[in-house]
């Protein structure tokens, strides 16, 4: 079987190079993820990912493994994958690094409000609604979500496009890797719905309980997603991404 082969001679400097790392970064941690065969400034080569149905036993068998590459940890918020310097990307966004002892500051600042503007600029997010997302921002830069969890080595897109089901099992491919909040991949695996995601829970539960009102909380950390698909995604999303700041500010 052929290897996948994705080139772009316009991608910007290094986006090639973040997303090899960061899958390498993430199976350090003992994540499956999409073989690297080769990577450059234009192009990556990675191994191709024969397709199967995916059954509630390979979602188990992924949640406990997103659990344990959860808590292999990063060196901060918003760390970059050991061994990479260059800039980090989710999708074709750059968006920046950190080395922040504060989830929330960092999330606030570098997950969300750094698209505020782009969003708004490309008349997705009009003005009031981009001012209750700030709302939003300010009280999570507050601390007021802080908690004692450690900096997790999370996927940072884990939309379920990017979980692939094979005969052997789940596949992680394009990440945005970077020192986070664990519940940060779960909000996104709910916001676009992962086929067996109780099912994830439970097999991530098994090795690692998440906090009490983790659930109330998705909204939260859904914020960083969808001020991504506001810039780019059409006002429908920026709708979302007030409606999300709402229910954040209503958490408090």
């Amino acid at each position: 079987m052929s290897d996948v082969v994705k080139e772009n001679p316009d991608a910007p400097a290094g986006a090639f190079e973040a997303e090899a790392a960061g899958l390498r970064w993430l199976a350090a941690a003992g994540a499956r993820v999409a073989e690297v065969r080769d990577v450059s400034a234009r192009r990556i080569v990675l191994e191709r990912i024969e397709p199967a149905a995916p059954t509630a036993r390979a979602a188990r068998d992924f949640g406990r493994s997103l659990a344990t590459t959860h808590g292999a940890g990063a060196r901060a918020f918003g760390a970059r994958p050991d061994g990479w310097d260059g800039p980090l990307f989710i999708g074709r966004l750059e968006q920046p690094a950190a080395a922040e002892t504060s989830w929330g500051a960092f999330y606030a600042r570098d997950r969300v409000a750094c698209f505020l503007e782009r969003a708004v600029a490309n008349g997705n997010l009009d003005r009031a609604g981009a001012e209750v997302v700030r709302e939003a921002c300010e009280l999570v830069a507050s601390g007021a979500f802080d908690d004692d969890e450690p900096p997790a080595r999370i996927h940072g897109d884990l939309w379920n496009g990017n979980l692939l089901f094979s005969p052997e099992g789940a596949v992680l491919i394009d990440p945005a890797a970077h020192g986070g909040h664990r519940e940060t991949d779960l909000a996104m695996l709910d916001l676009f719905g992962a086929p067996h995601l109780n099912e994830i829970v439970r097999g991530y539960e098994s090795v690692h309980p998440l906090r009490d009102g983790w659930r109330e909380r998705i909204p939260l950390h859904q914020l960083h997603p969808l001020a991504v698909h506001a810039v780019g995604h059409g006002p429908a999303y920026g709708r979302l991404l007030v409606d999300a700041a709402r229910a954040t500010c209503a958490l408090a």
